[in-house]
This record gives structure tokens, sequence and C-alpha cells, in this order.
């Protein structure tokens, strides 16, 4: 039986290094400061219109409803920072 002829590879060569830029690991500084404000605003919110809100004149002015739903728009903002906070 006839014997095939090897094929010839050619030697490896690596690619040349290339300047890399560096990865920037972590979130901006302003990220956690920012999510931790808007739970605590958005807690402080609640609290005190449960605590003294027939006695803040703004919060008397609206429904229930309203400051309830203001206070959680602030803690669900700050849900939605702390999705960029690595």
């Amino acid at each position: 039986m006839p014997e095939s002829k090897g094929r010839k590879k050619d030697n490896y060569v690596p690619p040349e290094r290339t300047e890399r830029n560096p990865v920037k690991i972590g979130s901006a500084r302003w990220v956690a400061p920012l999510m931790v404000a808007l739970f605590v605003i958005g807690l402080i919110y609640i609290v005190a219109f449960y605590i003294a809100g027939t006695d803040i004149p703004i919060m008397r002015d609206l429904n229930p409803l309203v400051n309830v739903i203001i206070g959680f728009t602030f803690i669900t903002g700050g849900f939605i920072v702390a999705t960029r906070w690595k």
C-alpha cells in the first residue's frame, strides 16, 4: 500500500504583543453615596408621613397614597442606581 506524503506545517509564530488599555474595575464614586441617600430619603419620607403627616403642610395637602408613592419612588430610585454598583 502506498504511503501518503506528510503535510509540512509552518512553525507557530505568536502574535505581536500590543499595548492594552487597562480595564477599569468598579463603579464611579458617586454611585454608592447616591444609592444610600435615595434609600434613606425614601425611608425618612415614609416614616415622617406616618408619624407626623398631619402636622407637615405639604404632606397634609397630598393624598396619603401619593405620599407613600413618593417615598417608594425614592426607594425605587435607590434600587435603580444599585444596578450600576459593582
